[in-house]
Parts: structure tokens; sequence; C-alpha cells
């Protein structure tokens, strides 16, 4: 599947994971220089150089800021506040706070083992896992998850991405298993502390 840069930002966020809200500071002028850092990723695959050789940094204040500056028209509706940690060795996390009441009623059978029955409401929900990203190709692979504090089982996550990353051409949404296509020719992510550098 191929992905819009932004587009794959979200969904990351959405499918990643965090181990809570980062202390990092927002700011517009951090939102403004991760979104010309964007438009240089994306120009990517017009670039004259040595496949591997243009490689961006990105740091966590200045995703988070974009988040709250520029991301909002990105961010599917029943998703707020997201934030990313990038904490180092491949893996990230995210949080957001997100409406389980259109999900809970698309899902629940009102079983007594059905976790949908006893979910709803706008809560916290927080991912953590490992960004592999290599040649091109990117996979998430979930490490935990927790709907207010509380862990959850992967399929819930699962269904709660699908259910909010769904579009006109992907009407079942995305499964987060899948591998995707990095998009502007990106080759690799490489995940550090505090930062992520993308390699084009």
């Amino acid at each position: 599947m191929q992905v819009t840069l932004p587009h794959a930002i979200v969904i990351i966020a959405l499918s990643a994971a965090a181990v809570h809200a980062t202390d990092a500071k927002l700011s517009r002028q951090h939102a403004d220089s991760f979104h010309q850092k964007i438009l240089v990723i994306a120009d990517g695959r017009g670039a004259a150089e040595k496949a591997g050789s243009r490689r961006t940094a990105l740091n966590e204040s200045e995703l988070n800021s974009w988040f709250a500056f520029h991301a909002q028209p990105l961010i599917p509706r029943g998703v707020a506040e997201p934030k990313i940690s990038i904490i180092g060795q491949g893996k990230v996390g995210a949080e957001a706070i997100v409406d389980l009441d259109a999900v809970a009623k698309s899902k629940a059978t009102g079983g007594v083992l059905d976790p949908w029955s006893y979910v709803g409401g706008r809560v916290p929900v927080a991912i953590t896992g490992i960004l592999h990203t290599k040649d091109g190709i990117g996979r998430f692979q979930v490490e935990s998850a927790e709907v207010s504090g509380v862990p959850v089982p992967k399929t819930l996550l699962a269904e709660l991405v699908a259910y909010y990353s769904r579009t006109e051409n992907h009407p079942n949404g995305i499964n987060m298993d899948d591998p995707f296509e990095l998009p502007a020719g990106i080759s690799r992510i490489e995940v550090g502390q505090g930062q992520a550098v993308v390699v084009q």
C-alpha cells in the first residue's frame, strides 16, 4: 500500500505507541520547522543525490508541535491530542484521546466476553512498539497497548486502528500488521532517542 508522507506520520502515530505524554515543549516554530522538513523529504524522489545520502533528522518536539499546529485536517475525527515518543533503538510510542463510542457501537455484540461491550467514551489510548524499516518497506510491531491505563489485547487495538484509518480508497482501514511502502523514496527510518532520521 502506498501512502502519502503526512498520512504515513499519522498512521505511525495511531499504530505506534507511547509510554505516556512527553514533556517536550510545543511551539509554532518547531511545527513550522517540521513542516519544512516534510517538504524536503517529499521532494526526495527528484533529488539528484546518491541513494541513501539524504538524511533528515526529525525530533520529538518538532513532531508533536506539528501535530498540535498543522496536523488537525489529517487526524481522524474522534482522535485528539496525539503525542509521539521517540524512545530509541527502533522503539516509538503514541498516545491520544480516542472516542470509543462509535467503534463500540459498530463492534459490540453484547456478549459477556466481548470487550467492546464494556468500553466507550473519550479515553486515553497508549501503545508502544518497534518500527522496522528497510529497503523502502516499513512494519510496526506492537509491544503493548493500554486504554485508560488498563492493558488491552492487540486485537482490540487492531480494530481501533482499522476503524480510524478508513478512507474512501481503503474502506476497511489499515491492518496494522501489514507491511507498508514508505513514501517519497524513503529507504529507512533510523529511530534514536528523542529523534528519528529519515534516509532517502
